[in-house]
């Protein structure tokens, strides 16, 4: 079975001014290597639909998803809060980001692809339900997994996040929800500069502390993700795929290589065909340097692939 690849021009136009370092430019990196390395003709393509308002209803306030729109501008570019800011094609592509969650769940759960990945922008881990931030607009891997639960009946869903940041806003989201297992690791302390004292038996971080290389973090996946995992057997995976705990990723201070986005996703994998009869649906957070995004990306869609 192919793995879906979803995406929408909408996606490329949302642009927060030069030198912001969450570009359009990172959906072309993920592209190129993918054209590259002979993977891009063999996933499914697809376009993204549009969040409708129910869906995202369910993760977020009325009065923020209101005020998201209200604030959207007709030209220039404003500010949410002093590092996510909105053009004229920020709100479009935010409900495009959030529908193609949307959409790779339906996708998987007919049984039309295996899994899927999101090749989407604006990010969406660190969104609240009434708060944008950290470049996030709309909490988009939530949207997936409530969508997973009300429109599908999954019971048992759960989230894995490797990027460098803590998903506040995934964490907030579902904190009093024990059907969403929440898996992350994070360098900390950084920002949001959240995480490291939640003790919930839903909710699995790991705090990696600055200088951390894929040793470290994969002995943090191997005794703390894995186990709850298997534990809590979850009929859907979903993953907030950030990759700017790379190496050559200024962004941060961990050491993580290519080598470890294809060991933890395939790790995944093998939790997925265990419990959840395979079912991935993959977002795309963070990975700032694009070299090193495009390639790591490419790995971790290569895994899914099975090619």
């Amino acid at each position: 079975m192919q793995t879906a690849y979803i995406s929408h021009p909408l996606c490329l136009k949302h642009d927060m001014g030069e030198h912001h370092p969450e570009c359009p430019a990172r959906l072309h990196a993920i592209e190129d290597q993918l054209i590259a390395s002979g993977l891009y003709s063999y996933l499914q393509h697809h376009d993204a639909p549009e969040v409708t308002h129910e869906q995202l209803l369910r993760v977020h306030d009325e009065a923020y998803i209101d005020s998201i729109a209200a604030a959207a501008p007709t030209e220039g570019i404003i500010a949410l809060d002093g590092d996510t800011f909105m053009n004229p094609y920020t709100y479009p592509a935010a409900l495009r980001a959030a529908g193609a969650v949307v959409m790779a769940v339906d996708l998987v759960m007919a049984g039309k692809v295996e899994n899927a990945f999101c090749n989407v922008r604006p990010p969406g881990h660190h969104a609240e339900r009434g708060r944008a931030m950290g470049f996030c607009i709309f909490n988009n891997i939530a949207v997936g997994a409530a969508h997973a639960l009300y429109a599908h009946g999954i019971s048992r869903s759960a989230i894995v996040d490797f990027d460098v940041h803590h998903g506040n806003g995934t964490e907030e989201i579902f904190t009093d929800e024990p059907r969403v297992m929440l898996c992350s690791t994070f360098q900390h302390p950084f920002y949001p500069y959240s995480g490291a004292e939640t003790q919930l038996p839903h909710i699995v971080n790991v705090p990696l502390a600055a200088g951390s290389d894929g040793v470290i973090f994969r002995k943090a996946v191997t005794e703390k993700w894995l186990p709850a995992l298997d534990e809590f057997k979850p009929e859907m995976i979903f993953i907030s795929a950030g990759f700017d705990a790379h190496r050559e990723d200024d962004m941060s201070s961990l050491k993580l290589l290519e080598a470890d986005y294809s060991w933890v996703t395939e790790q995944i994998k093998r939790i997925a065909e265990h419990h959840a009869q395979a079912r991935i649906v993959s977002v795309l957070e963070g990975g700032y340097e694009l070299h090193a995004l495009g390639r790591s990306a490419m790995a971790h869609i290569k895994v899914l692939s099975g090619l």
